[in-house]
């Protein structure tokens, strides 16, 4: 009995990213984004210096063959200073095909649009319309954190091959890495 109850708080213990390494990592490579972003695009310097705060996905990989999701994990940074970390789940539907990554930076603007995000449930709803090729994209979407707050989202280095106009559903999830 007594060995049972240690193996299940030493499991515990390693699922709850205690002692772990990988805030490390996402930071090291908000870092590498965020210097990758003003050395290629100088007017987002401007751009963070007006913000309250960054949300900073350093790798999103999305993948679709009709049905399609998307995967990245990242930081909030207030101050230049990590204070939380993220996790972006998506699911999209429609005429779609293909896979990329990819890295994006939510700006808010405001106190207010930054409080909003921190204490909301995290869904974003978009009607989205991409492509990326490559090394080069663009992307033309209409959000309800742009739509409704003063964000401003900057997709960016995107990488491979996908192609379509989608419905799609996004949730941005606190974590302890």
């Amino acid at each position: 009995m007594i060995a049972a109850g240690g193996a299940t708080v030493s499991l515990a213990a390693c699922a709850n990213g205690i002692g772990s390494r990988d805030g490390d990592r996402i930071d090291a490579r908000v870092d590498s984004t965020l210097d990758y972003l003003y050395n290629r695009y100088p007017g987002t310097r401007e751009l963070a210096s007006k913000s309250t705060g960054q949300l900073v996905m350093p790798l999103v990989t999305e993948a679709g063959f009709g049905l399609g999701g998307a995967y990245g994990r990242g930081a909030l940074r207030i101050n230049e200073a990590t204070v939380d970390y993220y996790m972006l789940t998506q699911a999209s539907a429609g005429l779609q095909i293909g896979a990329q990554q990819y890295a994006h930076v939510l700006f808010f603007m405001t106190d207010q649009a930054l409080q909003d995000f921190r204490r909301a449930a995290g869904w974003v709803a978009s009607a989205d319309i991409k492509y990326a090729f490559q090394t080069e994209g663009d992307r033309l979407t209409a959000d309800t954190i742009t739509a409704t707050s003063p964000v401003v989202a900057v997709v960016f280095g995107q990488a491979g091959l996908i192609a379509g106009a989608s419905i799609e559903g996004a949730k941005y999830t606190r974590v302890i890495p």
